[in-house]
């Protein structure tokens, strides 16, 4: 498992760079007379096959793992809300990544179906940028006390 969670930490980086890189050309197609190229195509479907493994690796360790379900079901635990920790493991984290994820497929699958190259921009910049968002708020930081985990 301590293998699984270290590949789930170091794919985000790669996940936050694609995306990143994706909302970019999103902003920048919208603002110009861009034309939609196979490239753009590419980096948002690359985008979001990446946060499909990461999501893949993250239910793996939800379920298989030493937090997430396991501290959902706890018996020790007598509140899973009232503990901040366990709450973010067992909820706050799962529910925003697959909410985050939702959002960058349906960008995704909005903006093939748009028939003019600005709108495809436009699709994959507003809803890549609200599946980052919240990602961003999901991720256990380093520098977030209580349920900090390493870069890595």
């Amino acid at each position: 498992m301590d293998a699984l969670l270290h590949a789930h930490s170091g794919l985000r980086y790669i996940v936050l760079l694609l995306l990143l890189i994706a909302i970019f050309q999103g902003f920048m197609g919208m603002s110009g007379k861009k034309v939609f190229t196979n490239g753009n195509r590419k980096i948002a479907l690359f985008a979001m096959i990446s946060c499909h493994i990461q999501l893949l690796l993250g239910l793996v360790l939800y379920f298989f793992g030493n937090v997430g379900l396991a501290t959902i079901t706890n018996p020790a635990l007598d509140s899973v809300m009232g503990n901040p920790v366990a709450r973010f493991w067992g909820v706050e984290h799962i529910t925003g990544m697959i909410l985050a994820i939702a959002l960058i497929t349906i960008g995704h699958s909005k903006s093939k179906k748009a028939n003019e190259d600005k709108a495809k921009f436009k699709k994959i910049a507003i809803f890549f940028t609200l599946g980052l968002i919240i990602i961003f708020a999901t991720i256990p930081w380093p520098f977030r006390e209580a349920i900090a985990r390493g870069w890595f």
